[in-house]
């Protein structure tokens, strides 16, 4: 029997930046062949330390960089931008005022993806947006809201609205809970795992945080120099992570957090 076809694969993906100026450019690697893949309803936690082409990777996955080599496949298809049109792509911010315009109430800024797919009749917009705030744990008031009436962690729900209202496939999660305090953070991670529980979306969680990622991730990749070291369950991820490497990173931050993670 075969298995189902990965939401999101990478086949041998590299990322080469020219830096510099012209005629005295030099290539910069950033990413170096990559394979992944990501079901439906699975989440890859992708930790690293700051430069290890995280971001980069992320970007790729969203259609917002081309891959020097290799390729990017949709769904089992090669990846092609309607579908970020669409609205089957989306990612959360690390900082929601980077989704939500502080000059715009809430409600305006939640339904902006869909007013862009063309959804034209205001009164199913204005619904849609009512049942993702409800989903979302927000009261469907705070659309009349300015995002600095908000809490962080309302912000942050708000911010998670948008993202999901055009029922995405595939949610980038970048660095999401890190700018939240740890009570609210909690609250934002239970959120993600039952939103996907009931969404069925695949998604990139990208965190310096390693218990944060443990809590949402099925499995765990590892970057170093653009290139993944271990990629493993998150199971056995932490109970022994194999490369040192991956040693040294999880005894640094459970060091730095003064706990086990």
């Amino acid at each position: 029997m075969s298995s189902p076809t990965p939401t999101l694969e990478m086949r041998g993906v590299g990322v080469t930046y020219r830096k510099g100026l012209i005629g005295r450019q030099v290539a910069a690697v950033a990413v170096t062949r990559v394979d992944l893949s990501i079901a439906r309803g699975e989440t890859l936690g992708l930790v690293g330390e700051s430069g290890s082409g995280k971001t980069t990777l992320a970007r790729v996955a969203l259609g917002l960089v081309e891959p020097t080599h290799g390729s990017l496949l949709f769904e089992g298809q090669s990846f092609d931008p309607k579908v970020r049109r669409e609205g089957a792509l989306a990612v959360v911010f690390q900082h929601p005022e980077w989704a939500l315009n502080p000059r715009l109430k809430c409600g305006t800024s939640v339904v902006e993806p869909l007013v862009v797919r063309g959804m034209r009749d205001r009164r199913d917009r204005n619904d849609l947006v009512q049942k993702m705030l409800a989903e979302v744990g927000l009261d469907g008031a705070l659309a009349d809201r300015f995002p600095g009436e908000l809490s962080g962690g309302q912000r942050q729900r708000m911010a998670i609205a948008r993202a999901l209202i055009t029922q995405p496939r595939f949610v980038v999660f970048d660095e999401a809970v890190s700018a939240l305090d740890v009570s609210v953070q909690s609250q934002i991670l239970n959120l993600i795992r039952r939103l996907q529980g009931e969404y069925g979306f695949a998604a990139m969680f990208i965190s310096h945080d390693l218990a944060a990622t443990r809590y949402v991730s099925h499995r765990i990749a590892v970057m170093r120099n653009g290139a993944f070291v271990e990629v493993a369950s998150a199971r056995k991820f932490y109970d022994q992570p194999e490369h040192p490497y991956s040693q040294a990173l999880y005894a640094t931050i459970a060091g730095e957090t003064g706990s086990a993670v």
